[in-house]
């Protein structure tokens, strides 16, 4: 057991561990201590001096880094410590980009709302001369606006201790110091995933998706074009949050009709796509078993990961999957498959997809990601772009219909395709599949509890038959690269990894609604968000990919079956190395 410490915090006495902080313990005692640069256990620096506290010494001092002492005495409240947090505040706003109305974070904005609590306006008092930045926006994922940026440095720590690549930092020194990429490059010509953690951890509208919204209204006013859009599992986990419903509502029937009422001609779910891709990916991984082909097999979903092996593990990409992911999938069965049903030219369909990631939109840019000439996507936009454009229509989300469904031909799914939204839901869908078709047994028992979680590694032996299936999930790409490094060495040997980017999987991607260290230091959403789509898969009446109807008869009209030729041409791709840098 740790030592404990007694301390006084603004009169109230608290007892904690040795080498608790002294944020941590007001913490405890329900004693806010404003701050902009603090993460738990990714960002604790001290940088940007709003957490400073009193405690009787020469000066005052950061809290989220001061250890506590047997008989401090620390004062939080003190006119003069809030008239230096005040000081902070203006010195952040004599240097930022103050375009509040038209940025993106606009009332979500912990600047912002810093400011609105401490009763802080820009007074001029510190005007001088001001950094002026271009907008980095060469990237089709994540555009980068330093006029907006406070140099807390989240962005720097998540993108190098959570996500391993490391592609910004600060530069600089004093007045001139910025985050930017090696060179001043864009983050278009570095080794970025377009993950999006970046985003979802900045405190202000410094970095934000590429937005394309306008480019689907316009699709949508176009008389010409016949629009289409999908919607992946974890956007109905999340969506509800920007329209101050609790973490975790599964909004799916409130989704679909505000999809209609946006416009869109049909309502598709991507959970179609994910029990495509389980049929794919499956059928893959027995074959490579039984053939002895290049094991172990990983997983392709995650456009994150597979940029990652691309740029940062190239000898593992005989080892990725050549599945699509579940909405490119989507988007080429939809052009081909839907568009042969519905008599439709497919060069006429525009395809939207609604997803939790920021990556998807660099996906579906990539060249291989189209067939007979013609896109499998159009468009990505993300949870956070989904909801701007049902407020921008004055749609009343909350009080919509609940009873709309998805429309027929790629609207039915499983619990399998539900649950591709958390880590390790690939896994556990894929091993449902692959343990009937290895073993020919049914398979009664469909929860594969030990792949499931929010810890960056789990493993299981999964026993088929005589076989051993060797399977591990995880999800972060630290973790990714530990683990690879680790099968490098000869310290691990596995038949089946799932690999997700973002920590926790997508129901926490970099597309999904913002939430603050605050919020994230008392509640865990990537847990909360993924319930939502483990208590949907259990109340499913299919719960294994290959029981859909929909699927079935894709395959018996057109798909042939998993592995064909047809199946190959459509559903499949294949990926290659990619230099760090750019020549550029």
């Amino acid at each position: 057991m740790p030592n404990l410490v007694k301390l006084t915090i603004d009169g109230f006495e608290v007892e904690v561990p040795e080498g608790t902080t002294v944020l941590e313990a007001a913490d405890k005692l329900n004693i806010k201590i404003p701050r902009l640069c603090f993460l738990k256990d990714i960002n604790e620096i001290g940088a940007c001096r709003m957490c400073i506290v009193d405690t009787g010494g020469y000066a005052f001092q950061a809290a989220c880094v001061l250890p506590v002492a047997n008989g401090m005495n620390v004062k939080t409240n003190t006119h003069e410590v809030r008239e230096a947090r005040r000081i902070n505040l203006k010195l952040l706003l004599s240097n930022h980009d103050k375009k509040c109305l038209s940025c993106v974070r606009s009332q979500n904005c912990e600047l912002q709302k810093l400011c609105m609590e401490l009763g802080v306006d820009d007074d001029g008092e510190y005007a001088g001369d001001i950094n002026e930045y271009n907008i980095d926006q060469l990237s089709p994922s994540i555009v980068r606006d330093n006029n907006k940026c406070i140099n807390c440095r989240r962005c720097v720590s998540v993108c190098k201790n959570n996500q391993y690549v490391g592609v910004i930092g600060a530069v600089n020194r004093g007045f001139t110091t910025e985050i930017a990429s090696a060179w001043g490059m864009s983050l278009n010509d570095t080794a970025c995933v377009a993950c999006g953690q970046c985003i979802v951890y900045c405190p202000v509208g410094a970095l934000r998706e590429k937005s394309e919204i306008d480019n689907v209204w316009a699709a949508l006013s176009d008389p010409n074009k016949h629009v289409v859009v999908q919607t992946a599992p974890a956007v109905r986990a999340a969506l509800g949050e920007e329209f101050g419903m609790p973490m975790g509502t599964n909004v799916t029937n409130l989704m679909v009709d505000a999809l209609h009422r946006l416009g869109f001609e049909k309502v598709f779910d991507t959970d179609f796509g994910a029990d495509e891709t389980i049929m794919e990916e499956s059928a893959e991984l027995v074959r490579r078993i039984k053939t002895g082909g290049v094991l172990p097999m990983t997983t392709s979903c995650c456009p994150s990961w597979v940029k990652f092996a691309e740029t940062y593990y190239p000898e593992f990409l005989p080892n990725v999957s050549t599945c699509k992911s579940p909405h490119q999938m989507a988007g080429a069965t939809v052009k081909s498959y839907y568009a042969q049903h519905a008599g439709i030219d497919p060069k006429t369909i525009y395809t939207v997809s609604v997803m939790p990631c920021t990556a998807k939109k660099f996906e579906k840019n990539r060249p291989e990601m189209e067939n007979d000439d013609v896109r499998n996507v159009d468009a990505v936009i993300t949870t956070r772009e989904l909801a701007r454009m049902i407020k921008e229509a004055g749609i009343d989300f909350v009080n919509l219909n609940d009873g709309f469904k998805f429309d027929k031909l790629m609207g039915e799914s499983t619990g399998a395709g539900t649950i591709f939204g958390a880590a390790g839901g690939v896994a556990e869908a894929a091993l449902r599949t692959a343990y009937e078709s290895i073993t020919g047994e049914t398979l009664e028992n469909v929860d594969f509890a030990e792949v499931r979680g929010t810890k960056g590694l789990k493993e299981a032996n999964i026993q088929m038959g005589d076989k051993t299936i060797r399977c591990a999930a995880v999800n972060g790409l630290t973790n990714a690269a530990e683990l690879f490094d680790s099968i490098k060495r000869g310290e691990k040997e596995y038949d089946f990894i799932e690999v997700m980017a973002c920590p926790g999987g997508c129901v926490n991607g970099g597309g999904q609604p913002i939430i603050t260290p605050e919020v994230r230091e008392k509640t865990d959403p990537r847990a909360i968000r993924a319930s939502a789509l483990y208590n949907a898969d259990k109340n499913m009446p299919k719960r294994k990919s290959h029981e859909n109807e929909e699927i079935k008869a894709l395959y018996r009209e057109f798909m042939i079956e998993p592995g064909s030729h047809v199946a190959h041409e459509y559903l499949h791709t294949h990926f290659y190395e990619r230099p760090l840098y750019t020549d550029k």
